[in-house]
């Protein structure tokens, strides 16, 4: 262990995988094999692959498919030279990347590719969003992603669809960030952005074909501890536009359930926007969205209701720094006087951690009421689950009692 614990953080790992990976399918006579090239980048002189794993002391190799193709059932690979992530462009290296930042790239493209015309900023941090949102420019849907959660969103991975303008590059630059990815940048915004020497600055020209990815499948990978290997079609949305919502309805012992109320033309709109939010995010998982950006994230929770309550909780103290940072320019955390504390925590108790009239997204169905619930109490007026529950007429009922909404999308979205 070196002396300086700092220091292990600065190490850059010698891997030992090799330069070229081949992988093959085997089906009696028929063979479909994958070649891979290991990737590097030249940084002031040196060729540098992955700067380490997970970890400090976990080597780590990067690479992208240069040939073949396979083809399992409807999962297809992509094809060789659409590529995004495993061919980056680092116009500004700071620390070169490593394997965290180049998933939470990825998984942040992933979510980036069904918001492909209206400016939308997505921030990742350990492979789940901690802010998502879209508006009218992008600075704007930066600055909603951004205080969206603003605590957690220190050291995350910022992607855009958009060319980067310099009030959004200065928005980034006055953060602390580990990564932007963009399709381009304005003249002068990498003058702004290197302020900031550690920030990775990636460009990925190939950006303004996500939406090609939308509905293409890939093969995900899991190797066990034992050496065995899980393999399985990656997830596809299904609800892909408003029209795809199915307002809720259920039989249950012989009696009809009906949701009374249609949904609003801004309800369907976050809860379409949450849904495809919410494929990008570990399950267990219950997000709040309002207004096309999201206000509670809760995730990689054990039971529904529970991270349902976790989703509330973060919406409050979230909100709570928010205004802290807007009016004192301080967190929470670092305020000292009882008296703001205390008006700050009462403002945001007015309006429910800003969840009134928000919607509420689950990526399993609700087993009972007690999950649905704890959204509905705090304001939630639209909710979006995949439905098929035995019970799912006591959420309906729920809803009815509340005047929310509700449909299905008929689609489980876990992701583990």
């Amino acid at each position: 262990m070196p002396k300086d614990l700092k220091q292990m953080y600065k190490t850059i790992m010698d891997d030992h995988f090799t330069p070229q990976m081949e992988v093959s399918f085997v089906d009696k006579d028929k063979r479909q094999t994958l070649f891979y090239e290991k990737v590097s980048w030249v940084i002031e002189g040196v060729k540098k692959g992955l700067r380490y794993g997970e970890n400090p002391g976990q080597e780590a190799a990067l690479y992208k498919l240069v040939n073949g193709n396979l083809a399992l059932g409807d999962a297809k690979t992509i094809t060789p030279g659409k590529y995004l992530v495993s061919d980056i462009e680092l116009l500004q290296s700071g620390k070169h990347p490593g394997k965290t930042n180049l998933t939470d790239a990825d998984n942040a493209l992933n979510i980036l590719r069904y918001f492909t015309d209206t400016p939308c900023a997505v921030i990742v941090k350990h492979n789940n969003p901690c802010g998502a949102a879209r508006a009218q420019s992008l600075e704007q849907a930066y600055q909603k992603a951004y205080m969206a959660d603003r605590v957690a969103a220190f050291g995350g991975c910022i992607a855009l669809n958009k060319t980067v303008d310099k009030a959004t590059a200065q928005a980034i630059a006055n953060q602390y960030a580990e990564v932007v990815v963009a399709p381009d940048f304005e003249d002068g915004v990498l003058d702004i952005l290197g302020t900031r020497k550690n920030l990775r600055v990636i460009r990925i020209n190939d950006i303004d074909k996500l939406q090609s990815f939308i509905g293409e499948r890939v093969i995900d990978f899991k190797s066990l501890m034992d050496g065995g290997m899980v393999a399985q079609w990656s997830f596809v949305p299904q609800t892909l536009s408003e029209k795809d919502l199915i307002v809720a309805s259920t039989e249950y012992k012989g009696q009809t359930y009906n949701i009374n109320r249609k949904p609003l033309k801004q309800e369907l709109e976050d809860m379409l926007f949450g849904w495809l939010v919410e494929s990008g995010i570990t399950s267990n998982s219950v997000i709040y969205v309002k207004d096309n950006a999201t206000v509670g994230i809760g995730t990689g929770e054990q039971d529904r209701v529970g991270v349902a309550e976790i989703a509330v909780d973060k919406a409050y103290r979230k909100l709570a720094d928010r205004y802290c940072f807007e009016q004192y320019e301080v967190s929470f955390a670092d305020l000292k006087d009882a008296d703001k504390r205390a008006q700050i925590e009462n403002d945001v108790k007015k309006v429910k951690g800003g969840l009134i009239g928000s919607a509420m997204v689950s990526d399993a169905f609700f087993p009972f009421r007690d999950g649905i619930d704890v959204g509905l109490n705090q304001g939630v007026k639209a909710v979006v689950q995949p439905g098929g529950s035995l019970n799912d007429y006591q959420s309906i009922e729920a809803c009815n009692e509340n005047d929310a909404t509700m449909v299905y999308t008929g689609q489980r979205s876990f992701k583990h």
